[in-house]
């Protein structure tokens, strides 16, 4: 029988993503300057304030509060109305050293004998339900605040957007879980108070998400997922009526609190560990990474047509618990699902250290994690430019989203018997 999922997304301006954003932006500048930095870093948005806190361990000096302010106006938080403006605002900072009981239970002489920095479990997830092995209605519900936050910052066609914006879709699935329709779309988007009744005002809003925000999400899709946008689809925009006060102003905002955003939207499983503000010593956050790398590796070689990998740590042990693979009964191998993570147990060093080298971890790469999903991003190289707090500058060229690169696919191929 048919059956209804949904997944959601945040803006770059909501205010847990607000949070998240800094907490990663003050990691990228530590590694920027000090690659062996050990952080974990957590922000509090509220009206008019940050509050930084966390534990570090690094030999660079930073303006924590520059770094806070100019990730604020990045986002587009630059009025007085908003109640919480990148000039403006106060920063307190409470951040102190990392506790060396942590510590010792990490670091190594041995590098390759680095500990793992938490207990925990850690899940990776791919389907090819979508070209980027994400679940759809995730793949969507991201696409379609990118692209209000696209337009916004542009200043037209849309010219009352503000930062702050939610998403969410509800697809249709039939017996054999290929999607069938999208049933739902809601889309809540703060905005300019209009000098209008709260009735056109709404009106105005739901004309210009379903006209020109919708068909711009569409233009960029494969035509097998265009078809499902069908005549029958139920827009909810916008539903309380009315979302000026919105952000750090409207709600409090927390690093770690879109855990199921950052990663597959509600598919699969989450151990319950956030990413942003964590270096990758942080298993939480490296394992996170290794474990949807193995995932979308296994998807593309064709050893199955969903998995869910997962692994799990001891803090200061080197080796993990143990592995465990779940195909959904999707694999196309002759194997059960324990023999598949065997044969995953010898092709991937999942210890924390190999994490690290072998994802380019210790870079200054987590910035562009922190809104619009961890996972199903692009892999490219860019040009990065800090500055710490002396002034001095440091210049970068790094690999972004290592974690998505279909590099394994041969090697997997190989190790199952899957021919070209």
């Amino acid at each position: 029988m048919p059956y209804l999922f949904t997944s959601e997304s945040v803006s770059e301006g909501h205010p847990d993503k607000v949070a998240d954003q800094i907490s990663d932006s003050l990691l990228d500048h530590f590694l920027a300057f000090d690659p062996s930095s050990k952080v974990a870093c957590e922000t509090l948005v509220t009206t008019g304030q940050v509050i930084l806190a966390g534990e570090v361990k690094s030999n660079t000096y930073l303006d924590v509060q520059k770094i806070a302010r100019d990730v604020i106006k990045k986002i587009g938080y630059t009025k007085s109305e908003y109640m919480f403006e990148a000039n403006s605002c106060g920063v307190l900072s409470a951040i102190h050293e990392q506790s060396p009981d942590i510590n010792q239970g990490v670091d190594r002489e041995d590098k390759e004998e680095q500990g793992a920095g938490d207990q925990g479990m850690m899940f990776g997830y791919a389907s090819n339900e979508t070209a980027n092995y994400m679940p759809l209605a995730l793949d969507l519900s991201h696409r379609i605040l990118r692209e209000l936050a696209a337009i916004r910052h542009e200043g037209h066609p849309i010219e009352y957007l503000r930062p702050d914006a939610k998403s969410q879709v509800t697809i249709e699935y039939s017996d054999d879980h290929k999607p069938l329709r999208i049933d739902a779309i809601v889309v809540s988007t703060q905005h300019d108070d209009f000098d209008a009744s709260e009735g056109r005002m709404l009106e105005t809003i739901k004309k210009d998400i379903i006209d020109v925000l919708i068909p711009r999400v569409k233009a960029h899709l494969t035509p097998d997922v265009q078809a499902l946008f069908g005549g029958d689809i139920k827009y909810h925009i916008n539903p309380t009526g009315k979302f000026v006060i919105g952000g750090p102003h409207g709600d409090s905002g927390l690093t770690g609190r879109k855990i199921i955003v950052d990663t597959y939207g509600g598919k699969g499983a989450h151990g319950g560990g956030a990413f942003s503000g964590k270096d990758p010593s942080k298993v939480d956050r490296s394992a996170a990474y290794a474990t949807r790398h193995i995932a979308k590796n296994l998807v593309a070689a064709g050893v199955c047509n969903e998995v869910l990998v997962q692994v799990s740590y001891a803090i200061g042990v080197v080796e993990p618990m143990g592995i465990y693979i779940n195909t959904y009964g999707s694999a196309n191998v002759d194997m059960t699902d324990m023999v598949i993570s065997k044969h995953v147990e010898g092709l991937f060093d999942l210890r924390p250290a190999s994490i690290e080298r072998n994802l380019k971890l210790r870079n200054p790469i987590y910035s562009e994690t922190a809104a619009y999903g961890h996972m199903g991003r692009e892999p490219i190289e860019v040009k990065k430019v800090f500055e710490n707090g002396s002034g001095e500058k440091s210049e970068h060229f790094v690999e972004l989203f290592t974690w998505e690169k279909l590099d394994r696919v041969d090697d997997i191929k190989k190790a199952f018997g899957i021919s070209a």
